[in-house]
């Protein structure tokens, strides 16, 4: 629970006619406060830093809400948008409207807090690589654009500059700014000509056009490139339409890893053949976790030098969520996996529960670090909409079903606003978890959430897996006894009568064969 001048948890809920805000875990009486009532509107988005929201609504108007009053501050009117998004911090609008000419320049950027114009900028359709036009660094310190075999860098504090410096990369078809701070860019230039495709990292300063790192591969039609924190290590998963192999219907993926300051640039040391799943840095940049290889999927954690550090199992997964404080890590398997979930203490390097979540489309830790939320949202999946939130261990603690769900997500803040998770063991153990009381319809997935509720309390033991609890348990029925050891009533009555009949047997039995 947080303590002091902590922040209280808000959950943004959309429904097809608009969205709502909700007071986060913990909740009083089991069940959410509204906060700010239902709002019409086709989409909403938080800036990064979780200040301000950008409200689509009809009429081609966009509405940003203070995060800290929930009033509008401002509102654009963009006809035609096609799209629209907030820099990191808030301070820009980028809009993307249909255009109506080759000369049309569709893409704007807005000045939020006076609502004025400051560029404008010519593009013909929208891509992921392509899309945000301009792209910056989570501190806003960097702006830069993908254009024609190079990236344009601006000034993030005065765009009627225009274009302040150029870095020329011939071929370049996706970038990706490091996060904080944003000294460095990474660049992709797919494959030409018989020349293999490559990831480049430049360092943005002027007068830049030599990189620090480099990687070259054959195979690959697309590129994730995943920074860390503190910008020193870019994770490349590399995917081809073809696996060579004939191995996946999915294609070839191989993971790459380049440093800043060219220690290690190659692969990933995976120990299973098979697709890359998932891959997520810790909140310290200092780690990263993989889910990798054919069902049933591996889950390693890797160091800044590649080293494994702690194997996760093996099962149905591809999801893998880091919490923002990097204590927990929660593995799980989602779309068209079941909906397995493990969750693990990653300092004590032990798993503290497993549960399902079925038919998830998305899932994310709180910004503290001590609630995971998973949601079954529309368009996906029309039927079964809802809203689950479980504590740190898989325990379930909250859940709410909808006629029609289409977003849930927790507000950003800061994860060093909040208290350590070293006090989370004392908060958990004075809660009583009883949370699924108001919705307690007796589902199955509830039924199996809510069975580790306790386990926190206990002393860590030897994991034993659900199948082996529950084997336990049907033995004990079968043969007598309890999983805890001891023998009921009936099972000392039905052992007694079976000795009795043993002896019969041996006795009749003579030099015969006995029954087994």
């Amino acid at each position: 629970m947080a303590t002091g001048q902590s922040p209280s948890l808000e959950i943004l809920v959309r429904e097809p006619d608009g969205f709502f805000i909700w007071n986060g875990p913990p909740f009083a009486d089991g069940q959410p406060s509204v906060k700010l009532d239902k709002v019409q509107c086709s989409s909403a988005k938080f800036s990064e830093d979780g200040l301000k929201l950008m409200v689509m609504k009809s009429d081609s108007q966009i509405s940003i809400y203070d995060c800290k009053t929930w009033r509008e501050i401002r509102s654009f009117q963009v006809p035609n948008v096609l799209a629209a998004t907030m820099s990191p911090c808030g301070t820009y609008l980028q809009t993307f409207q249909k255009s109506t000419s080759p000369q049309d320049k569709n893409v704007v950027l807005w000045r939020i807090d006076h609502g004025d114009s400051v560029h404008h900028l010519s593009q013909k359709n929208m891509t992921k690589a392509t899309w945000p036009s301009i792209k910056f660094s989570l501190d806003e310190a960097i702006a830069c654009r993908l254009a024609t075999n190079e990236v344009q860098f601006f000034d993030p504090e005065d765009f009627s500059k225009g274009i302040v410096h150029r870095l020329r990369v011939p071929g370049v078809a996706a970038v990706e700014l490091s996060k904080t701070p944003g000294a460095y860019v990474a660049a992709f230039v797919p494959e030409s000509k018989g020349m293999p495709a490559s990831v480049q990292i430049f360092a943005t300063g002027k007068d830049v056009q030599s990189p620090v790192a480099r990687r070259s591969f054959f195979r690959c039609s697309t590129v994730q490139l995943n920074w860390n924190s503190g910008s020193t290590g870019l994770l490349v998963l590399v995917q081809s339409d073809v696996d060579k192999t004939n191995q996946s219907y999915y294609g070839e993926s191989k993971l790459n890893y380049l440093t800043t300051d060219g220690t290690h640039e190659g692969l990933v040391p995976l120990r299973k053949e098979g697709p890359v799943h998932d891959v997520q840095w810790s909140c310290s940049g200092k780690e990263f976790a993989v889910v990798y290889g054919f069902m049933p999927a591996m889950a390693t954690v890797f160091d800044k030098k590649c080293n494994p550090l702690l194997e996760l199992g093996s099962g149905p997964y591809n999801t893998i969520r880091w919490n923002p404080k990097g204590k927990f890590l929660c593995l799980a398997g989602f779309g068209n996996l079941p909906g397995d979930m493990a969750f693990w203490d990653y300092v004590e390097k032990k798993q503290l529960g497993t549960t399902k979540a079925e038919c998830s489309v998305t899932s994310e830790w709180s910004p503290d670090g001590r609630y995971f939320m998973t949601a079954t949202t529309a368009p996906r999946l029309q039927v079964d909409n809802g809203i689950k939130i479980f504590h740190h261990n898989g325990s379930l603690y909250f859940k709410e079903m909808f006629d029609k769900l289409y977003q849930a997500d927790w507000k950003p803040e800061s994860p060093d606003r909040f208290g350590e998770i070293a006090e989370l063991g004392k908060s958990v153990e004075s809660l009583k978890i009883d949370g699924t009381k108001p919705q307690g319809q007796g589902s199955k997935s509830s039924q199996v959430s809510s069975k580790p509720a306790n386990a926190p309390a206990q002393k860590p033991a030897a994991y034993r897996p659900p199948h082996a609890k529950a084997a336990a348990a049907v033995q004990a029925q079968l043969f007598g006894g309890s999983p805890s050891g001891e023998l009921s009533k009936n099972a000392l009555k039905n052992k007694k009568k079976r000795e009795k009949q043993r002896e019969k047997k041996a006795a009749e039995a003579g030099g015969g064969a006995s029954d087994a």
